[in-house]
């Protein structure tokens, strides 16, 4: 077991645990799945220092690396694709999930892979009093011209949103012959500028990419003052999702 990663829970259908490390370790490996891939299993991830995440072909050169230095961030790269996502300690919820190959979850279609968790995020935040929201079920709409650049930029399979269209939930996935590894990154509360002040951009373009990218996001405590509800802190939008699990 690696330092950080706690057991939490197991139940008859999924285990549930802790971990904790820098982006880049939490993204690299997963210990528990690695030594017993048979089983469905759940992490609650929170990482130790902020970091700017970028997907699988992404180039390093999107990151303007003096800016991110000025601002503590680290750099850190995920194995599937999508555009780049900052994580912070708090923000957003980051909940990895594994599905073993053969499990009744497991769909051999990529693109509707993800329906099932979809739905389960959908559940979470209903649990945690927020309504209205739903599972993407198109294909990839790139939602604002920062799609290739900004994961929350656009909208794919599964992912979750508001009925004017904003995002809630950003989800991605890795396959081997074991099964599937999904991410899952729920906006807390959604601030497009810390991330932008870091790509590699020019002044007008990153003002250009806050400004789209602001409206087309909210977080589940942004909703939550929409709809006059207590806002949810991101252990309990975790706890609501793990409930939620078929």
């Amino acid at each position: 077991m690696m330092d950080g990663e706690e057991p939490v829970a197991v139940s008859s259908d999924w285990r549930v645990e802790e971990r904790t490390g820098d982006a880049a370790t939490l993204h690299r490996a997963w210990p528990t799945v690695a030594g017993d891939p048979g089983r469905r299993t759940v992490a609650l991830c929170r990482v130790t220092a902020t970091s700017v995440v970028l997907g699988s072909t992404q180039s390093e050169a999107v990151v303007d690396q003096a800016r991110a230095e000025a601002a503590g961030i680290t750099v850190a790269r995920r194995s599937s694709g999508g555009g780049a996502v900052l994580v912070t300690p708090d923000d957003p919820v980051w909940v990895d999930i594994w599905v073993p190959a053969g499990d009744p979850l497991w769909n051999p279609a990529v693109d509707r892979a993800f329906d099932w968790l979809g739905e389960a995020w959908v559940a979470a935040l209903a649990r945690v009093g927020l309504s209205g929201t739903a599972a993407h079920r198109r294909g990839f709409v790139a939602c604002t011209r920062w799609s290739t650049l900004v994961c929350f930029g656009g909208v794919g399979a599964g992912e979750v949103v508001t009925p004017d269209g904003r995002k809630v939930v950003g989800l991605a996935q890795r396959r081997n012959r074991d099964g599937a590894w999904f991410h899952g990154a729920c906006v807390v509360r959604w601030d497009p500028v810390p991330l932008v002040g870091v790509l590699a951009l020019e002044p007008a373009e990153r003002q250009a990419a806050a400004d789209g990218l602001a409206a087309a996001v909210a977080g589940a405590a942004d909703l939550a003052v929409e709809q006059g509800v207590p806002a949810p802190d991101g252990p309990v939008i975790a706890s609501a999702l793990i409930d939620s699990l078929p």
